[in-house]
Parts: C-alpha cells; sequence; structure tokens
C-alpha cells in the first residue's frame, strides 16, 4: 500500500523522537500500534463480510437454478406419465372386455355342477378347469452374477464379513 523503506522509518522516528521528546515517545508508539491493530481487524471484518455477501449470494443464485431444473424435471415427469396413461386406455378397456367376456362364459349349469359337488371335488374341479387369462410367453430372465438381486436370497460369495 505504502512505499515506505527503512530509511524514511528512521527519519520519521528522528522527527518523532525530536517533537513528542524521548519521556512520551513509547506512550505513543504503543497508542499508534493499538489503533494500527484495531485498524487491521476492521479491514479483515470487512473483507469476511463481503465474501459472506457474495457466497451468500452466489448460494441464492444456485438455489433458484436447482428449484428450476427441478421443476422442469417435475413437468417433463408429469408429461410423460400422462402420455403413457393415455396410450394405455385401449390396453386396459382391451383387458377389461376380455375379463367381462370370460366371466360370462361360465354358464349355470357348470354353476350347478360345482355346488352339487362335495367341497374338496369343487377345488380340485376349479383347479382342472381353470385356465389363464393371459398366456405368458416370456422367457425367464436370465440370472447374471454381477447384477444386486434385491428381492432374492444372496447368494453363499456375496456376503462379505467385517
Amino acid at each position: 500500500m505504502f512505499d515506505v523503506g527503512f530509511s524514511e522509518l528512521m527519519v520519521i522516528g528522528l522527527v518523532a523522537l525530536v517533537v513528542i521528546g524521548p519521556e512520551k515517545l513509547p506512550r505513543v508508539a504503543r497508542t499508534i500500534g493499538h489503533l494500527l491493530g484495531r485498524m487491521q481487524r476492521h479491514v479483515a471484518e470487512v473483507k469476511a463480510d463481503i465474501s459472506r455477501e457474495i457466497q451468500l449470494d452466489e448460494m441464492r443464485r444456485l438455489q433458484s437454478q436447482v428449484v428450476e431444473s427441478a421443476r422442469e424435471v417435475e413437468s417433463s415427469i408429469r408429461e410423460q406419465a400422462r402420455e403413457f396413461e393415455e396410450s394405455m386406455r385401449p390396453v386396459a378397456a382391451e383387458v377389461e372386455s376380455a375379463v367381462a367376456t370370460s366371466v360370462s362364459e361360465v354358464t349355470a349349469p357348470q354353476v350347478e355342477q360345482l355346488s352339487e359337488l362335495a367341497p374338496v371335488q369343487v377345488a380340485k374341479a376349479e383347479a382342472a378347469t381353470e385356465t389363464p387369462l393371459v398366456e405368458s410367453t416370456a422367457e425367464e430372465p436370465t440370472h447374471n452374477d454381477s447384477q444386486l438381486d434385491l428381492f432374492g436370497q444372496p447368494a453363499a460369495g456375496d456376503l462379505t464379513r467385517r
């Protein structure tokens, strides 16, 4: 800040010694030192306050960006869910109509035959005549040892002890 060399400090010291006197010079030097210390602390506090304000402003700006991006993601997810729901309505209508027709196919004579049988025979007859509404044509999923199975039993080698 100030470009003061050693020789300039010597001149200032000699002038202070002559003007103030040797008795009062130590007390004046001590007072000047205290005032300079207070000034340095005050400048450091002001710098810290300014730094905190800048960081707070950056955090507010970042928070507003995060909130805005979260709103965009939410609206995108809602739009995709709405589109999926609309595309699944025809499929749901087909399934409901298939269930309604399969339920109406049960005729009164079949119900009467079941009511005449004993309870054990009813269960066996229902199991024998039961047909699945939707046949599964999908293949069984293959097991990959590198993937974590969250719903199955862990393999013996998967558990590690601490």
